[in-house]
């Protein structure tokens, strides 16, 4: 037994080959090839892979195997070394070598095979020593002579790599790496005059920097410098992440944030950590391709969510909108089932190259659908603005969409219903309204007046300094400029007398036209409020039916009210009495505008938003206080189950809606999937809103030509994108 793998056996066969008569006596009992013939057969057919080895094989399964009457056999070593060639040319090159020499030796020399059987017992021990070490069978490279790597082979621009545990030539221009029997100057000159003839000029100095940029990339020279880049490649990904999310320019890394880091890491730690960190590439290129790689994750992982759902149905809410480049985007946001409840995500943001029709937009979503094999019967629900384009009732966009899947129902954006109910105002209130905002253009539109008025305001002390423009498209501007302008009434006043415009100042001197105006703050505050809470996520049109309803019957109490002289819910108008002590007779004209204005209100919410059907959304609402016959008859059975279950009674009190019916999918297919195809689809267009708000800042006129798409999935999705994949994927390309 030997005691280590590459100890040599003595130089006589050891004492168990000593006595051959014993082991190979002719009335030994028939027997089998044994595991000694069989690993010697291996040792010199598989190991030695020539015709020496061959025979030698045949030889030792016949000499081990022996028969009952037969002799032992000898080997057949007919085959003659062509020019006296030394048997070890043909050998593996392996920890085992001298063993399997050592072996072959005793087979050629011996008349009987059985006598090298304690060789055999070493060259076993050997390979089980070396397992971790299998033989490498080189038969190209046997005689080559191994060249080490010259320092004087950079002036071709060579350094070296080690590949295999093998020594090998590497070109720091191109970074081809040449086999070891390149390792000549002449076959290296040979490459850079073939190839890089263009950098003859170049000193080794050059090519010096080159290997060490070549090196520092490189990712076999050890572990630690492997995470090292694995490192600074995560860390590119997440400053990329938080540029995205933060909406700010692809150089903002590269300009400002990365010398900011190098050089507090240089004061506070150390100039040894600024190496370190100049790995991480923040380039623009790189941040760009970065943001790319989250997004197409992004998407991946909602296409997957979506196709996986525990019901197979989602919902889309869409707009259409012009960029800073004239460039009309439709933004698409999707609502689908995950985790037990709604999830509302990002969808896409495609450009519409020309047209806006219905079948642009129809054409634009379908694409979509179809590059990620998605259905048109899976879509449940569409909401959209009022533009003809996606409510027209023959060839709208919703019209197309409910073509392809009947069952879905279509919406307008009730935040875009509200506002058109309350632009409704009467004549002399809207008079009011127009003499307002035209005593605000008079100041805003002169930077002479903006500074005048600013600086009459600073000497009076005013609350608020500065008058706010208003503007149709933002719907909560009219509330807060009124509001504003009522504050500032006393400085308008003046400031309108010193410019001598009687008209302007005259409105702001007569009490009740300053009535009027504290009237319109109040009410625009309280419609503001209403369009706040229509807004926001996982909102449906149950939730917000039941805010239209509740803001119609507090319409119909202040009418009551009203006609008992009370004005408590106004509360800037009932404080403008008070301080002015208005008597009750004089608060007869306001108080008639008032309840014309609440009464046109009133009923332009009720023409905008009629009544949700009763039954299904009743059963949405609480299924516990519906008729079993007011239930379709397919979910019947099931709702019957579900009314009786004191479970479900108690999950329903103690969970949301949506989570409940979610929950009820399992035990009651039939009637969730029922409920909520109601609940699923988009009630307003909010999301959208807040997107074009989004895409206005990442898509500014000094990155008018950049595709939003990426950039703005990053930024608004809530799904997060799979960081730690994507880096196994790369490899670290450090900064210069």
């Amino acid at each position: 037994m030997r005691a280590a793998p590459r100890r040599a056996p003595a130089a006589q066969p050891p004492a168990t080959a000593a006595a051959p008569s014993a082991v190979g006596s002719p009335a030994a009992a028939p027997r089998q090839p044994g595991l000694m013939a069989q690993m010697a057969t291996t040792a010199a057919g598989v190991a030695v892979g020539s015709a020496v080895g061959h025979t030698l094989g045949h030889a030792i399964t016949g000499g081990f195997s022996g028969g009952a009457n037969a002799e032992p056999a000898r080997p057949d070593i007919t085959y003659q070394e062509p020019q006296g060639a030394p048997l070890q040319n043909q050998q593996s090159f392996g920890p085992c070598s001298l063993e399997i020499k050592q072996f072959l030796e005793c087979a050629q020399n011996q008349s009987d095979v059985k006598l090298c059987e304690g060789f055999n017992e070493v060259l076993r021990q050997c390979r089980i020593a070396n397992v971790d070490h299998p033989p490498t069978v080189d038969h190209g490279e046997k005689n080559v002579k191994r060249r080490k790597y010259n320092e004087g082979f950079l002036q071709y621009g060579f350094t070296s790599a080690i590949t295999a545990g093998t020594e090998r030539p590497q070109c720091v221009i191109c970074g081809v790496v040449l086999s070891a029997e390149s390792m000549k100057p002449n076959k290296l000159k040979r490459h850079f005059e073939s190839k890089h003839s263009s950098f003859a000029n170049k000193d080794t100095n050059y090519f010096r920097s080159k290997a060490d940029g070549l090196k520092k990339a490189r990712f076999d020279t050890g572990s630690k410098t492997y995470k090292q880049n694995v490192a600074a490649v995560e860390a590119s990904y997440l400053v990329a992440l938080r540029i995205a999310r933060d909406m700010k320019p692809h150089t903002f890394a590269e300009h400002l944030l990365f010398p900011v880091a190098k050089d507090s890491v240089r004061v506070m730690i150390g100039d040894e950590f600024v190496t370190k960190l100049s790995a991480v590439s923040l380039s623009n290129d790189t941040v760009r391709r970065r943001i790319h790689d989250m997004s197409a994750d992004i998407l991946d992982q909602v296409i997957q969510e979506i196709k996986s759902a525990q019901l197979p149905a989602f919902s889309i809410q869409l707009d259409e909108s012009t960029d800073v480049a004239n460039c009309s985007q439709l933004l698409v946001y999707v609502r689908y089932i995950k985790d037990g409840d709604f999830k509302d995500e990002f969808l896409f943001c495609k450009p519409l190259e020309r047209t806006t029709t219905a079948l642009d937009v129809f054409e634009a979503v379908g694409s979509f659908l179809r590059q990620h094999k998605i259905s048109w019967e899976s879509v449940c629900g569409v909401c959209t603005d009022g533009a003809p384009a996606t409510l027209g009732c023959q060839s709208g966009f919703q019209r197309l969409v409910l073509n392809e899947s009947p069952k879905a129902i279509g919406a307008h954006c009730m935040m875009h219903l509200q506002t058109l109910a309350m632009k409704t105002l009467p004549q002399d209130l809207q008079d009011v309204m127009k003499s307002v905002l035209s005593s605000v253009s008079f100041i805003k539109a002169s930077s002479l007046n903006s500074r005048l008025f600013l600086q009459l305001c600073s000497d009076l002390d005013a609350p608020s300094k500065a008058l706010l423009l208003h503007t149709e498209g933002r719907w909560l501007s009219r509330g807060k400029v009124l509001k504003r302008i009522f504050e500032l009434r006393d400085e308008l006043k003046m400031f309108f007398n010193q410019k001598a415009i009687r008209q302007f100042e005259a409105l702001f001197s007569d009490k009740s036209e300053l009535q009027k105006i504290a009237y319109l703050v109040d009410i625009f505050t309280i419609l503001n409020e209403l369009n706040l809470s229509l807004q926001g996520q996982n909102s449906s049109c149950l939730d917000l039916s039941e805010k239209i309803q509740s803001f119609q019957m507090k319409l119909q109490l202040w009418q009551k009210k009203l006609d008992e002289n009370k004005i408590y819910m106004l509360p800037t108008l009932s404080a403008f009495f008070e301080e002015h002590d208005v008597e009750p007779h004089k608060r007869t004209t306001v108080v008639t505008s008032v309840k014309e204005h609440l009464d046109m209100l009133a009923g332009e919410i009720s023409w905008y938003f009629p009544n949700l059907p009763d039954v299904p959304f009743a059963l949405a609402r609480n299924p516990f206080t519906v008729k079993a016959e007011d239930v379709p008859k397919t979910a019947q059975d099931e709702f019957i189950e579900l009314t009786n279950s004191d479970a479900a009674r108690a999950n329903f009190s103690t969970m949301p809606v949506t989570q409940f019916w979610v929950k009820c999918l399992q035990s009651y297919p039939i009637l969730s999937e029922t409920v909520l195809r109601l609940l699923l689809p988009f009630a307003t267009t909010s999301l959208c809103e807040t997107g074009f708000s989004s895409l206005l800042v990442i898509k500014s006129k000094y990155r008018s030509r950049l595709v939003v798409e990426d950039d703005l999935r990053c930024a608004l999705a809530k799904t997060t994108p799979r960081i730690s994949d994507l880096v196994r994927k790369k490899q670290s390309q450090p900064s210069h």
